[in-house]
């Protein structure tokens, strides 16, 4: 495995910052790079908010929160790209954006250093042909919150060399993460699954068979423990195949294979109700709720995470 000693995240927002928390978190050196100077600060902020809620939970103390924060260097300064052995992008979620980046980024990295993209589905091979020496270009797809989600999906591109994935993967391992090997697809494997999940949801809602409070309530009291602790396959070999062959058989005909966003999705779309983030999406997050439902997020994710060590 190829030694990496010094990390540069580029971008600092809810993803970037967590990431870089994450590697000082396990002794490595990390480079916090935006052009935004606010965008730092806000990162920076956020990165504090975590360690303090590990001080009052007694998971860390002050010297050790602090040791990890010196171990992050905030920075709006390219030059620091040519130090990095792992040069881990993480800015917004734009093919254009992520392409515009690695073209300048990938000439200011030396000629050793592992180039990774955090992306939810965008194609690595088509990213990495904005990159010097694709060969050594992947993708890290971290989930949210990355500092409490145990998965990273490392991604190889068809020019991904087997070593920068190996290292990557290894990489994942040492930071106590639980990395899985993926192939160049679109969505890569969470967000196929997630989504697979997400249109059926929306099509059990609109069709009227329950309500999305109901909906979440089967996830979270029985699926989300089944899941939390057995993968489909397992779950299927438990609950035996015949059976599960059986009522295939006759379910796989009537779930949604709809192409296009269904309207209860798209009408929060148009209304711009997007969520926690605006205050309202398919719950009502308004006068602070937004706040509260983040922590007790966070709070219920560390609780399982905890469980799958």
């Amino acid at each position: 495995m190829k030694t990496i000693r010094t990390i540069v995240v580029a971008g600092a927002g809810t993803m970037g910052a967590s990431m870089a928390e994450t590697f000082a978190r396990h002794g490595y050196e990390v480079g916090l790079y935006d052009v935004s100077e606010e965008a730092l600060k806000r990162g920076l902020q956020r990165i504090k908010a975590h360690l303090q809620a590990e001080i009052e939970n007694g998971e860390m103390n002050t010297g050790e929160s602090e040791a990890l924060l010196k171990r992050i260097q905030p920075t709006s300064d390219q030059t620091v790209f040519s130090s990095a052995d792992l040069l881990a992008e993480a800015i917004i979620e734009s093919r254009e954006a992520k392409m515009e980046f690695w073209r300048a980024a990938s000439v200011l990295v030396k000629e050793s250093a592992i180039l990774a993209s955090n992306t939810s589905g965008l194609s690595i091979t088509d990213l990495a042909s904005a990159v010097v020496q694709p060969r050594r270009f992947i993708g890290m797809h971290w989930i949210n919150p990355p500092h409490i989600i145990p998965l990273i999906e490392v991604v190889k591109g068809e020019q991904t060399d087997e070593k920068t994935a190996q290292t990557i993967y290894d990489l994942c391992v040492v930071i106590h993460k639980k990395p899985v090997m993926v192939k160049d697809a679109p969505g890569f494997v969470l967000n196929r699954i997630q989504f697979a999940i997400l249109r059926e949801c929306l099509h059990i809602a609109e069709e009227g068979i329950a309500s999305p409070e109901d909906i979440d309530r089967v996830m979270k009291y029985a699926l989300g423990i089944r899941y939390a602790c057995l993968g489909p396959f397992e779950i299927a070999d438990h609950g035996g195949l015949d059976i599960f062959h059986n009522i295939a058989s006759y379910l796989f005909a009537d779930l949604s294979n709809e192409t296009k966003s269904f309207s209860l999705l798209a009408k929060a779309f148009e209304e711009n109700n997007y969520g926690v983030k605006t205050g309202r999406g398919f719950y009502d997050y308004s006068d602070g709720k937004d706040k509260e439902a983040v922590l007790y997020r966070d709070r219920m994710y560390q609780k399982v995470a905890k469980c799958l060590e």
